[in-house]
Parts: structure tokens; sequence; C-alpha cells
């Protein structure tokens, strides 16, 4: 049997068995045997075939991902003011086209992706390719209209299939594999959604025989599986309705941002929302002997040290202190190493020797 017949027909069996505790451990096992089929068919597509991902630049990227005619191209065009082939029928996109948002002192690259179809994760329509440049960006951008909402689901259904998770945080296992002992399995939490045996299973489907588990929260099979598989990205994300200057009312869903690319309408909520997603935070460097403020963007936790890096490395080699003005310190220019935590908004001066 083809390795695409037998996807379909675990994916059948799933769906007509009901799931209780006495079936618990049987979807678990046919969830990895799933799961591993999968990694497998992208495993044998990437052999010989075109390089996938994207070249990226700026501060970050994000990726719009959507049906075919759902107005990406002209989103982008309307975000980036970069030209994308723009018609009113399927496909117009036929590769990645990027555009530089510029926000707040940010760089935004933008990809607008060529449209899905459904059935992408199973590789219908190149889907597979497609989905590949998402695990790279730093936020997914999913984009319908206002005659195809209901899309979103499956959208995100597909891009589950292939391990992008959406809005999620890695599962709390860590798995240490050793070459004795059996699975000893040290949970902190009560597991309600699987039970040890199924745990056993899913490892030994994946060839783990021997291994300590620590698991520190309730976890259920997916969990699991995508810890003992570890090619899953986690990704934030937002939904945006299109073309909304096409109808006259709209019965709105919370957390989704509503746009007409055509008439500009929705589109700076939309360039705040990336903004925010993306969790920058502006650093003003200050240079040497000089009262000028220059901004810089870094993301999440960064410390002092990924400012130098990002300057050059001789400031990590010959650094000597940092002073910092701003929310991350006890009083102004205070002195810090390298790994001080920055804040939106800090004045970072680097001494070096």
């Amino acid at each position: 049997m083809k390795i695409e017949e037998e996807i379909k027909r675990i994916e059948e069996e799933i769906r007509n068995t009901p799931y209780n505790k006495a079936t618990q451990h049987h979807i678990g096992r046919l969830k990895a045997k799933l799961a591993k089929l999968r990694e497998q068919v992208e495993r044998t597509e990437k052999k010989g075939k075109r390089e996938e991902g994207i070249k990226k630049s700026g501060d970050a990227t994000a990726v719009l991902v959507g049906y075919p005619s759902v107005g990406k191209s002209s989103l982008l065009t309307a975000l980036t003011e970069k030209y994308s082939d723009i018609a009113e029928y399927p496909f117009t996109t036929k590769d990645t086209v990027p555009g530089m948002l510029r926000y707040k002192d940010a760089r935004i690259q933008i990809f607008d992706l060529p449209g899905l179809i459904e059935g992408a994760s199973n590789g219908r329509g190149d889907g597979r390719y497609i989905l590949s440049k998402v695990r790279v960006a730093d936020l997914v951008i999913i984009v319908t209209d206002i005659y195809r909402v209901g899309a979103v689901d499956k959208i995100k259904e597909e891009l589950e299939k292939v391990g992008i998770r959406l809005d999620k945080k890695p599962p709390q296992i860590n798995i240490k594999k050793s070459s004795e002992g059996g699975i000893e399995i040290y949970n902190t939490v009560q597991l309600t959604k699987i039970n040890k045996k199924t745990v056993v299973t899913v490892l030994r489907e994946y060839g783990v025989y021997n291994a300590k588990l620590f698991i520190n929260q309730d976890i259920g099979v997916e969990d699991l599986i995508d810890a003992v598989a570890r090619n899953r990205v986690y990704l934030p994300s937002i939904t945006v309705v299109n073309k909304i200057d096409r109808v006259k009312t709209l019965n709105k869903i919370d957390g989704v941002i509503y746009t007409s690319a055509k008439t500009g309408e929705g589109i700076e909520k939309l360039k705040e929302e990336i903004y925010n997603k993306m969790n920058f935070k502006r650093i003003f460097l200050k240079a040497r002997d000089s009262k000028k403020l220059e901004p810089f963007i870094v993301r999440g936790n960064s410390t002092v040290l990924d400012v130098a890096k990002r300057i050059h490395r001789d400031f990590v080699k010959k650094f000597r202190y940092a002073k910092v003005w701003g929310r991350s310190v006890r009083y102004s220019g205070q002195r810090v190493g390298l790994y001080h935590v920055l804040e939106d908004g800090d004045i970072v001066e680097i001494k070096i020797k």
C-alpha cells in the first residue's frame, strides 16, 4: 500500500473510532503512526527538489496564507506598497512575492505565498512545498474574504497537519533517552487525557524504548507526539477577513481583523497588530561622545548580548560593560553586563576595551 493510501486509511479509522478509555491506547498508536507517515512523506519530497524556505531580511518575517483570490496580493500592496500581480482569477501569485512593511522603526518583511487549495497538506496543488515556507516565518497571517470566512479553520487544519502550531506553546515534556531501564514516567500533574500505557506505545512507535520522561502539564496524545517528533514549529498568528467593502453589514468575530485592501479600511489596525504580535522592543543606542539616539529593533527577552552581536562581533569580544537608561534598570545610567534583559524604550551605551 502506498504511503498516501495508508495515511488516508488511518485518518478514516481515527474518525470512525469513538474516543473513550477503552480506545485511548488504540487511537494513540494510530495517531503516532499517522504522524510518522506524514514526516516520511515530507522527507521523501524534499530529496532532489527545489530549495524550500524563504530568504529572510529585516527585523522579522510574516507570511500571508490563504486560498486563491481572497486578496492577499492586494493586501501585500496595501501594507508594503510593493507591487504583486493582482487579478480577479485564481492562482495569480505563482511564486513567493516579498514586500517590506516599515512601522515604528521596525522593518517587517512580508511574503505573499501562492494560494492554497483544500488538501494542501497532502500535496495537492504543490501544497506541502508552499506550507514548508511558513515554517521559517515569525508570524502567520491567515487571509480570507467575506465570502469564505469558514476557510480559516480549514487552513489552520492544513497547517496543523504539517507540524505548524499556531498560538500554542511547546508541551512541557522533557525526554531523556538512555541505553537501558525501559520507560520511566515522572509527572508533576495528574494525567487525565492519556494513560501511561499509551505513553509507552507512542514512544515505542518512534523507536524510543529506554528513557526518562518528565511531564509538567496535563498532556494529550498530540502533545506527546509533538515532543517526540521534535520538528514542530510554534508561531503566533493573525486572522484577516478582506474585501469588506463589498458588503453593507458585517457580523464581526472577536479576534479577527477586517480589512479592505481597496479602500484602506482596517490596514492601519492590521499594521499595529502585526507589530504587536512580533513582540518588538525599540532599543536606542547612545553613540560614544554623542547625545544622538539611534533606534534598534530587538524581539522578546533580548539582552545586551543580542544587541552587541547585531552591532558587530567586536562589541562582544571587547565588551567591558553597558550603561542603561530605562525601565529595565533601577536607576538611570546603571552599569549592566551582557546578559541584562532589556525593555522597550531602553537607552543603551556599550563600552568596549
